[in-house]
């Protein structure tokens, strides 16, 4: 049976059942205001929870009375907004006065049919509203322009979140496959001990636990020491269940968090969901050594900016999977057309071990088929190989087999650990014991915990672990984990293996259906894209300005530059993503060769730039540039890109030149775009071609980071590469190879 919310003499805690404590169903408050529970079509109070002694002898009890009419007719304005409360997400009302009870802010929800009405109490000296927060807001959407991981993004998260509430430790904490948690990043003063990089077992924050936070972004524990205060009556007189709290703010929250609270010495707390396409997939979670009570338009703020961070986080994570995604599917085609120009399939797959090994990212491969073995890299040796066939023959469950431990599922396999701990295999035959496997080595590796990951019993009861030390654990017998993007190639591959190679049918067909695949999940990117983040900041604009339209000389002049800087920064936000679209579709534009003059589409390019460089003399020169074979429109792109960042990086320049040289080293074509702008640090060059990478910030040079990503990734379409030189005051070069053809030899 479950203990009382309001049950504070549980010192030991039977968590035998945690893992199904109803905790969404505590039946108490936390002691910071009060809770009315309405019956919406009368609008008469059914159930309440008041923390201040006295209250209810000062203002009368609201228990059995119409709203309109309870503590002296105080609540009365809010009945209309009330009935607009839904149960997605509670709704502010304001802020009301309760006589000698000060200030509390009003925040209503709707919960299985009943208004939740909350009335929390103010915090002294607090915000007045979450536009005297928005400066620290705004700094921290500037600052994730400079931002390409999801890490780093994290990192600053926390710093910034730190600054705001002033706890003592704020980390994110990220969820993995089997919902164990490990912090990414952390922001702390030297009161609370670091966690960072730790662990936490999933029975730390078990199922039920992560569905409420799924559904109610954020939660406050002021103090773990507080005195619940009980609902009452404990059950609905109408429905004869106690009141859902999921989506409460006061919600009083599981004795054993709370016993987990004390055990970790930290008396306050503070978590901000993250979630990812609906899922959790992690959480900002902030304590404090001393009770700590979190003003609600700063908590408001949190919320705000934990959202944001969530919606960074998946944009990286998702362009990251569709580019690994990408890359892979260009390893494969070439894969393919070995395979296809070589009678034996097996010679033809062997032909680029390396790409055979990058495609999974692995050390080692072996390819089995009708006695044969090819071994590619470190592998076990041949009799080795042919005795995991063999178990493979027996123990596979289907057509694709893959361990970052062999050894748990194959005992024999401890002595290949040196060469494969880990292994993907797939069956490439239905009639034959043929496969394709690839090998990682074993890394042994040591795993901190945040405690020892399990739960200590005491006198057959189970209690909260009560040390939070780094607990170390090492781990061998185990490779690198195989991601989800190389099971997946391995089986496109086994695919193509069976219907293109074995069985010669249909050999383009199965082509076109592994493009077509790839070019639906880049047009579901960019529809993801395109809902996801293109129509909020289209929201924000047209918000604003019917804002100031409606509001008129009732705002500011610092209001209006508030509401300003809005509509800028969403403008921009929405530039970003049209070019990350324009990127994204990039992949799956057919190339259409033909022969170019690329004197003529250099000189175009530029002319069609001039509205660029109006007012400014800039002294071109273009050398005598070949015909080449290529598509006509994608070099126009990567000319105007080149050519435009040139223009905008020689703003600075007294006398800007902006050169294009090109030589043949005789099995391709080079050119070089030179100017003599603000140039570049060296040491940053491997991310001046990357998404989302820019070496200058916006306010000096605008731009979104992805032109020059375009540009590397068109000339890779047509097998050139890319590369830049630059020196900080002293200009760049950014240069570019295509491949000599027949045609443009003549």
């Amino acid at each position: 049976m479950t203990l009382p919310a309001h049950d504070a003499s549980a010192n030991q805690l039977d968590l035998s059942v945690c893992a199904r404590e109803p905790i969404h169903i505590p039946g108490a408050i936390q002691p910071y205001g009060l809770l009315l529970v309405i019956d919406p079509a009368s609008m008469t109070v059914l159930q309440r929870a008041v923390s201040r002694a006295g209250l209810l002898d000062a203002l009368g009890d609201p228990l059995n009375q119409p709203l309109k009419s309870i503590f002296g007719g105080r609540l009365a304005a809010w009945q209309a907004g009330l009935q607009k409360a839904t149960e997605q997400a509670p709704v502010y009302l304001g802020n009301i006065e309760l006589g000698a009870f000060g200030f509390h802010h009003g925040i209503a929800h709707r919960s299985h049919g009943r208004i939740m009405l909350e009335l929390e109490e103010a915090v002294a000296e607090e915000p007045g509203s979450l536009e005297d927060l928005y400066p620290m807001i705004r700094a921290f959407v500037a600052d994730i322009e400079w931002v390409g991981d999801a890490v780093t993004l994290c990192q600053l998260a926390a710093t910034q979140l730190r600054q705001m509430t002033g706890f003592d430790r704020v980390m994110v904490y990220q969820f993995d496959a089997a919902w164990n948690g490990v912090v990414i990043a952390e922001d702390r003063n030297e009161v609370l001990p670091s966690y960072m990089d730790l662990r936490f077992p999933e029975s730390d924050i078990p199922a039920q636990a992560r569905e409420l936070y799924r559904r109610n972004r954020l939660r406050l524990i002021a103090d773990c020491n507080y005195t619940p205060v009980t609902i009452e009556p404990r059950i609905d007189p109408q429905t004869g269940a106690p009141p859902d709290l999921s989506m409460s703010i006061l919600r009083s929250v599981s004795p054993v968090h709370l016993q987990y609270m004390r055990n970790m010495d930290t008396q306050a707390s503070m978590s901000i969901s993250l979630l990812r396409e609906g899922k959790l997939w992690g959480l900002i979670s902030c304590h404090n050594r001393v009770a700590r009570r979190v003003p609600y338009h700063v908590r408001t703020a949190c919320e705000f900016m934990g959202q944001i961070l969530s919606l960074q986080v998946a944009a990286r994570e998702h362009a990251q999977v569709i580019e690994q995604r990408v890359a892979r599917r260009a390893i494969q085609v070439h894969l393919l057309s070995l395979m296809a120009g070589d009678e034996d399939f097996l010679k033809g797959l062997a032909r680029d071990p390396q790409r055979l090994l990058s495609l999974v990212e692995a050390s080692g491969a072996a390819i089995v088929h009708r006695g044969q073995c090819i071994r590619i890299g470190e592998t076990p040796d041949e009799e080795q190989v042919a005795q995991l066939v063999r178990w493979l023959s027996v123990h596979s469950d289907g057509d694709e087999f893959h361990s970052e431990s062999l050894a748990r599922h194959w005992p024999a396999a401890q002595q290949l650990k040196h060469s494969a701990s880990g292994v993907l295999a797939i069956s490439i035959s239905q009639l034959h014991d043929s496969f394709l496997l690839w090998f990682r080595p074993e890394v042994v590796r040591t795993v901190r915990w945040g405690g020892e990951p399990a739960k200590s019993a005491v006198n057959g009861q189970l209690s909260p672990r009560t040390s939070f030390e780094a607990w170390k654990e090492t781990v061998d017998l185990q490779a690198l984990p195989w991601s989800q993007a190389d099971i997946e190639a391995a089986m496109e591959l086994r695919t193509a293996i069976v219907d293109i190679v074995l069985r010669k049918a249909e050999e383009m067909a199965e082509l076109n259906e592994q493009l077509v695949r790839s070019n639906k999940e880049l047009e579901a990117f960019s529809y993801s894209v395109s809902h996801d983040l293109r129509a909020p900041f289209r929201h924000i604009v047209g918000y604003s300005e019917l804002l100031v339209q409606s509001a008129g000389d009732k705002l500011s002049e610092k209001e209006r530059r508030f509401v300003a800087t809005i509509v800028e920064s969403a403008k921009s936000a929405g530039t970003l993503v049209d070019d990350l679209l324009s990127f994204s579709q990039m992949g799956r534009s057919t190339l259409g060769r033909v022969q170019v003059n690329m004197n003529d589409l250099a000189t175009d390019t530029r002319q069609r730039l001039e509205m660029e460089s109006r007012g400014r003399h800039i002294d071109w020169r273009i050398a005598t540039l070949p015909v080449v074979d290529a598509d006509p429109a994608m070099l126009r792109l990567v000319w105007q890109n080149l050519f435009s960042n040139a223009i905008k990086f020689t703003r600075d320049s007294g006398e800007p030149t902006i050169e294009v040289t090109y030589e043949n080293t005789g099995d391709a074509h080079v050119f070089h775009v030179h100017d003599n702008g603000c140039g570049f640090d060296m040491r940053y060059v491997d991310k001046l071609f990357g998404v989302f990478q820019r070496l200058h910030h916006v306010d000096e040079y605008e731009g979104t980071g992805i032109g020059l990503a375009n540009v590397r990734r068109i000339i890779e379409r047509h097998g050139g590469n890319t590369w830049a030189h630059g020196q900080l005051g002293q200009g760049a070069t950014i240069s570019f190879s295509l491949p000599l053809s027949n045609e443009s030899n003549k």
